[in-house]
């Protein structure tokens, strides 16, 4: 394994070898299902790691939850036929005892076993004196401290080598993916954990096949280390998640599909270039922040006067009048609706606590 993995950026990030890319069936079904989709895989040449879902925690009971320990040989036999290392994932103490007296290679986290520090603790308990690879989903819920948490507990159980995943997060309301991509957040857990590669996992954030290059290949865009997408030999029976599998050929489709970037480039042209506008940039950002700094003195000011005048904080007319002046004039200067809302928020919390402070420092 550490041969393939050392080929990868899984081994160094910050170099400008190839991503790693994980791929399987989203559940082992029947021995003949994994060692055909496992070969199939093998031949593309594209797959680094082969995963297949053991033991599926379900949001509801009675559905499909993995077929168990049974699996596991089938595994270790698709490893020995195709050499490729195995990836699976772990929620309790004694699945990390099978998986690996089954020699897996790579465990992984699932999002539902990160929301929970109490499962994340078991699973790093039962890690102590081992030395194997561990991956980490994201969270379902848009918390980034409870990321930390588990790469935290995990890291203090002595593994070395952890990864992310990044697979979305749950949102309230109909989106087009089954699990919102919330990019800020893996971007921001790559700025805190930079020396951490993260791996995209486009099959679970998009939920559907037809949207699985367009955001593996916003992931690459965004230097992601690899990506873990789900294959099947008949994806449209398969006993779990369906809709987002793909055959093993659609995938190799996929993969040479996507444009591959890199962080850095030796090209002098384009590092002047890039250092002019960068300049350019920071020089705006700086005028940006003096006016900011500016605005909210004004709003001090107000908050003086409302204060003097008995006057609430929060005028809803005014709120709304400022959100639709700030839209039209965003939206000419082709500024999407989502980020000015995102901007004024931002700057009307701002706002509202620098006159919470002057209504209230005399108490």
């Amino acid at each position: 394994m550490e041969q393939i993995l050392a080929k990868t950026k899984f081994s160094d990030p910050t170099s400008d070898k190839k991503p790693l890319i994980i791929s399987g069936p989203c559940s082992a079904e029947t021995e003949e299902q994994v060692l055909d989709t496992a070969l199939r895989l093998a031949k593309t040449g594209k797959v680094d790691v082969l995963r297949a879902g053991i033991w599926k925690p379900r949001t509801r009971p009675g559905s499909f939850e993995g077929i168990g320990v049974t699996g596991l040989p089938w595994l270790q036999k698709a490893k020995e036929l195709t050499g490729l290392p195995l990836a699976v994932e772990v929620a309790t103490a004694k699945q990390v005892e099978e998986a690996l007296a089954h020699n897996v290679d790579i465990l992984w986290i699932g999002a539902r076993t990160t929301v929970n520090p109490f499962s994340v603790q078991e699973v790093a308990d039962a890690l102590k004196g081992v030395d194997t690879t561990v991956l980490i989903k994201n969270p379902i819920n848009p918390d980034l401290e409870l990321w930390i948490g588990a790469v935290e507990r995990v890291r203090n159980s002595g593994i070395n080598k952890i990864g992310l995943i990044h697979r979305g997060f749950s949102s309230y309301g109909n989106t087009e993916y089954r699990n919102a991509p919330m990019w800020h957040l893996p971007i921001e857990m790559k700025r805190r954990m930079p020396e951490l590669p993260i791996i995209c996992d486009p099959s679970h954030i998009g939920g559907r096949r037809d949207i699985l290059q367009e955001i593996a290949q916003e992931a690459v865009d965004l230097d992601y280390d690899g990506l873990m997408l789900e294959s099947h030999i008949d994806p449209d029976k398969a006993w779990s998640d369906a809709k987002q599998q793909v055959t093993p050929e659609r995938l190799a489709e996929i993969l040479e599909g996507i444009t591959w970037r890199h962080e850095h480039t030796n090209k002098k042209e384009f590092n002047s270039a890039l250092d002019k506008l960068r300049g350019q940039i920071n020089q705006i950002d700086d005028e940006i922040l003096l006016l900011l700094g500016n605005r909210m003195k004004v709003a001090e000011k107000i908050g003086l006067y409302k204060k003097e005048n008995n006057v609430t904080i929060l005028q809803t007319n005014r709120w709304n009048e400022i959100l639709e002046r700030g839209i039209a004039k965003g939206e000419k200067l082709g500024l999407t609706k989502d980020f000015i809302l995102k901007y004024f928020d931002a700057v009307h919390l701002e706002s509202i606590n620098r006159q919470n402070r002057v209504m209230n420092e005399d108490k």
